[in-house]
């Protein structure tokens, strides 16, 4: 057990989701339990993981996800363990959970250099319905940027995409290669914008980040047969381009291979994305943390041979191999599934409560009227009891009560009790507020 590994994972503690503030201290070894010795909470080595609170062992766990991940059919699982498929179905969950997170945390950080993005959708089969799958991967490093699961091909999936391709961008100017949907173009332009500030009140105006390349192959079709394919400059110019090609390695001309055979990757991982088979899914939350957690072990698990680097001289092997997130700068070594799997996510750091100003005077409670020695009743309260007198006339009928105000009598007149019987309170401002009460109702003489 590491405690400098560790951070606090309550949400009110100021030290929450920090490395290295040497607040966390072994609180229990056989239970494998840490403390925070800022807050004083425990919790568990396990916590915010997809094993917290899991009867299980762990290696079995591990052993499951990882099939899952290599597309084994969860039938044959539940066969050669002797599983509940919904105990698996929980785990996978979970373990989708957490995928995402994780992406979002080390992939979408803006760390990453892009050069050349390529973007695809595929379609996938459910119970009743279909659904698109949008992807997007960086194509120097073959990095998987993130998807989108919808039921709809529409603008509102490919700009979620491509949100999360610039929450991953270091540099805003590289090059992107799609196919013929017009919603790409439109969603690129949209989404790859800033505002520009002059001083003025309203809306700033938003213009173009410059920089950013747009390239469309366009396959024409006759039936089930491919006849013909157009290349298109949306942003930028030819020749910028092919420079850009030609600095990645990523080919000579517009093309979407390097997606396509990630579909292909995706496809073999995934069970329910086998073009003919009886694993479908039946809702989109299934087939999102699915997604994830087979794009978190592509990333971060998987060697991928077309990255490999010679080893330098001297050693066994001769060439090295390396994940996607090594070829891309976000580790240094290749993650194992356990690893990823325990890697807690840290929460945001914690932020202190802004004071709270004082309400507006119409928000506040109204303060208590004062009373006098010889009235002590408070004329809203004797409005209250006179409306239940049994054998009375409704309240609007009954009662007739005013207020009239009248300048501060003097001390005789006070003493001398020549003021009006009723309900009495001095004002701040000087005058007297005085309220009759006349039970005079409307109907039956005075």
């Amino acid at each position: 057990m590491d405690p400098q590994a560790q951070f606090c994972h309550n949400p009110e503690c100021p030290a929450r989701g920090q490395l290295g503030r040497r607040n966390i201290r072994v609180h229990s070894r056989k239970e494998r339990r840490y403390r925070c010795i800022t807050c004083g909470r425990t919790f568990a080595a396990t916590h915010d993981t997809p094993f917290y609170r899991l009867k299980k062992p762990t290696e079995l766990v591990l052993i499951v996800l990882t099939l899952l991940c290599h597309g084994c059919p969860l039938q044959a699982i539940v066969a050669a363990f002797g599983l509940d498929e919904r105990t698996i179905a929980a785990w996978r969950t979970r373990a989708g959970r957490h995928g995402q997170q994780f992406h979002e945390h080390h992939v979408l950080g803006g760390q990453v250099q892009l050069g050349h993005v390529q973007a695809d959708e595929l379609y996938v089969k459910a119970v009743v319905r279909r659904f698109w799958m949008a992807m997007a991967m960086a194509v120097p490093s073959r990095l998987w940027l993130g998807g989108v699961v919808s039921a709809r091909r529409d603008l509102s999936l490919i700009t979620t995409l491509v949100q999360m391709v610039r929450r991953a961008a270091k540099s805003m100017a590289f090059l992107v290669c799609v196919d013929g949907l017009a919603s790409y173009v439109t969603a690129f332009a949209r989404v790859f914008r800033d505002p520009v500030h002059t001083g003025k009140a309203g809306r700033p105006r938003l213009a173009a980040i410059p920089g950013l390349l747009l390239g469309q192959l366009i396959k024409h079709h006759r039936g089930r047969y491919l006849v013909e394919v157009t290349r298109r400059v949306v942003l930028g110019t030819a020749e910028a381009i092919t420079a850009v090609l030609a600095a990645t390695g990523t080919g000579t001309g517009i093309n979407t291979s390097y997606i396509e055979r990630l579909n292909a990757t995706f496809r073999s991982a995934l069970n329910p994305l086998v073009r003919r088979g009886r694993a479908i899914v039946h809702g989109e939350g299934v087939l999102t943390g699915w997604m994830y957690l087979v794009g978190c072990a592509y990333n971060f698990c998987w060697n991928h041979d077309s990255l490999r680097v010679a080893a330098p001289p001297g050693e066994r092997l001769k060439w090295r191999d390396q994940t996607p997130a090594m070829a891309a700068g976000l580790t240094d070594h290749q993650w194992t599934m356990g690893e990823l799997l325990s890697c807690p996510i840290p929460l945001p750091p914690w932020v202190a409560p802004k004071r709270r100003r004082r309400l507006p005077k119409r928000f506040q409670d109204p303060q208590p009227v004062p009373t006098s020695a010889r009235f002590p009743v408070v004329l809203p309260l004797a409005l209250q009891a006179y409306q239940y007198l049994p054998g009375c006339w409704p309240m609007s009928r009954m009662l007739h009560a005013w207020i009239t105000f009248k300048p501060r009598a003097s001390a005789r007149a006070a003493s001398s009790g020549d003021s009006e019987p009723g309900l009495s309170q001095t004002s701040p401002t000087g005058f007297r507020a005085t309220a009759s009460i006349s039970l005079r109702p409307i109907l039956g003489g005075t």
